[in-house]
């Protein structure tokens, strides 16, 4: 290792402007990374945490709810670029149904709750250096959604990548800008300070913050958990699903025995030989949906407590400096979670909520499902299920992850999923228009391109290219 990589660093993040605090928290961090700290969590060092508020079981009147909401930030996490489908800009820009975006979709849903309640209901994305510039543009659309002495964004901070092998700042000059990282979004705490934004909040008399991912829509805003958590005096809550087989990767809370605070923990931090315990739906039954509720003025006093450095866990986070060039040199990105945040609060408040507050995007298999008639829009402009249950889709990675090639494979958008149990492609097929899955539906790899014709049913096991059924009656696929 290299005794001065850790001035290298913190001497580029200087140069570039980075405030005091965030060249301190990424200092406090490299120290562990140089320790040789992994950030890792075993499963012997927790107990599950099975104490939850079902807030399907809570009343919460229409008045608590308009007085919480009125009270209430929506801050939407919008630092990702959606690298993994092959994205250089903010994924929150992707078109989901009907042409309309994340953005547009997340703008809806704050335009009808204002109606509804009465509240002002800011909207504030934490965008990232590398989604600020494209996001902004984008929010021109919506130029009703600013608050008089609110900005529409605040930007995360950002640090080097440091090379595996010598802990030192890579360098890039084919593009200097991969040179850099966003530090997790763990770093909205103390990107809330840096901006002075927390204070300017507490100020301007809101009390509570409901923060989410911009690319899970179902976390929309909600009077019930508002009018909840404000009446619970809960410094922080952090919203929980019931896991199934389907989420085992899902990060989820843990208390720990050395002390009993509550912590997060995610899949980089499990050890290779617990990952048995941390996907076992039994032992740990709730999962984490990265929407959490907090009060801002706990946050700040919790911050001041540390001298503004939250202290959350590390995740280290091995990468390529491009992320598209797997022959690019392997770097560590110092990252923490959002949620992490629980290890500093004496009380919080776990919350079940319904499924339908969990609908993130990570792949394109996620966005088909999200594009179908499985889904719909409603007045409201939330999305629900409109089938039984949700289709699970896997789609070959080899032909379908970057989303220039999805878009290709779907030209008159996706099949009809709203009877289908679960599809799953292998190999390059195309859709044509008006296909209808139905059941569990496997398409094999036929080793060239195919088409699945215009008005094709595909039914329950079908499991080679003979038996798509044609509107003719034929029951085939075209090659």
């Amino acid at each position: 290792m290299s005794p001065a990589g850790l001035r290298h660093a913190t001497e580029r993040m200087r140069r570039a402007g980075l405030p005091d605090l965030a060249v301190e928290v990424f200092a406090g961090y490299y120290a562990q990374l140089e320790e040789g700290r992994t950030g890792l969590i075993p499963e012997d060092t927790i107990d599950p945490v099975l104490d939850v508020t079902d807030i399907a079981e809570v009343e919460v009147s229409p008045a608590q709810q308009r007085e919480a909401l009125a009270r209430t930030v929506m801050i939407k996490l919008n630092g990702g670029l959606g690298t993994s489908m092959g994205m250089d800009r903010a994924k929150s820009l992707l078109p989901v149904r009907d042409g309309l975006s994340f953005l547009d979709i997340i703008a809806g849903q704050i335009r009808h709750a204002r109606v509804a309640s009465g509240a002002d209901l800011p909207l504030l994305l934490m965008d990232s250096f590398r989604t600020r510039e494209d996001t902004l543009a984008a929010l021109a659309a919506h130029p009703d959604l600013a608050c008089p002495g609110l900005p529409a964004d605040f930007v995360q901070h950002r640090e080097p990548k440091l090379l595996v092998d010598s802990l030192e700042p890579v360098d890039w000059p084919a593009d200097p800008s991969l040179e850099w990282c966003p530090p997790g979004h763990g770093d909205i705490y103390v990107a809330l300070l840096t901006t002075g934004l927390l204070d300017t909040l507490i100020e301007r008399g809101y009390r509570y913050a409901n923060t989410s991912n911009a690319d899970n829509l179902g976390a929309a805003p909600d009077g019930r958990l508002a009018g909840w958590f404000a009446a619970s005096g809960a410094p922080y809550a952090p919203e929980v699903c019931r896991r199934t087989p389907a989420d085992r990767k899902g990060g989820h809370l843990g208390r720990r025995r050395a002390d009993g605070r509550m912590i997060l923990r995610d899949t980089a931090q499990t050890p290779a030989a617990d990952m048995a315990w941390f996907t076992d739906e039994t032992r740990h039954p709730y999962f984490h949906t990265n929407n959490l509720w907090f009060d801002l003025v706990a946050l700040r006093d919790a911050l001041a407590a540390r001298g503004g450095v939250p202290g959350l866990p590390l995740i280290r986070n091995r990468k390529h400096v491009d992320p598209t060039d797997p022959s690019s040199p392997e770097v560590f990105q110092i990252e923490c979670a959002l949620g992490a945040v629980v290890e500093l609060f004496d009380d919080p408040a776990p919350v079940l909520v319904e499924r339908a507050r969990f609908l993130p995007v990570k792949t394109t298999d996620d966005l088909l499902l999200l594009r179908s008639d499985a889904y719909e829009l409603d007045d409201d402009v939330r999305l629900r299920l409109a089938a039984d249950r949700a289709c699970l889709v896997q789609l070959d990675p080899r032909h379908y992850r970057q989303i220039a090639d999805f878009d290709a494979h779907f030209p008159a958008g996706p099949p009809s999923l709203r009877g289908a149990e679960r599809l799953t492609v292998d190999g390059d097929w195309t859709f044509g228009a008006g296909v209808v899955v139905t059941g569990d539906v496997q398409l094999p790899d036929p080793g060239t391109p195919c088409l699945v014709p215009d008005g094709t049913d595909l039914t329950r096991h079908d499991t080679s290219p003979a038996a798509a059924s044609a509107p003719d009656g034929e029951r085939r696929a075209d090659r």
